[in-house]
């Protein structure tokens, strides 16, 4: 198993997103770009494909404990940060939504409840049938 094998399976296990490590590798003041992380996670055949050394690997590690546990002064829960992972949007769909003057206001909402489209009727998968096992049979 390679170093990149071993950041991907990180990556997806803890749901982090490409911004989310830049900052991780920031907290042991380590610089890498979206651009290098795409590079890692590419695909071994790909001409772009770079390996992950030893020392982003290490640093990453390292970073990934401070932002999981936290420091000795302010420590944190683990699992709390975990969570928020998955409710934090990213810095880009917090760009793609529109802004308005009143952040009450949804210009987006509709009047009611929405329609409910018709479901298709279903075709029985078993067809109904009568068994008959020999009780009442008519006399001949």
């Amino acid at each position: 198993m390679t170093n990149n094998d071993i950041f991907k399976k990180l990556r997806v296990a803890l749901q982090l997103r490409d911004d989310q490590i830049v900052e991780i590798l920031q907290l042991v003041d380590f610089r890498v770009s979206k651009g290098e992380l795409g590079n890692i996670f590419r695909n071994e055949n790909h001409p772009n494909y770079m390996e992950c050394g030893d020392q982003l690997l290490r640093n990453f590690l390292n970073g990934l404990v401070i932002h999981l546990r936290g420091t000795k002064e302010d420590p944190k829960n683990p699992m709390e940060v975990i969570k928020s992972h998955k409710n934090t949007p990213s810095k880009e769909d917090k760009e793609t939504q529109p802004k308005s003057d009143n952040p009450k206001k949804n210009t987006t909402s509709f009047k009611g409840k929405p329609k409910k489209k018709p479901f298709p009727k279903k075709e029985p998968v078993v067809e109904k049938i009568r068994f008959k096992n020999g009780k009442n049979k008519p006399k001949e």
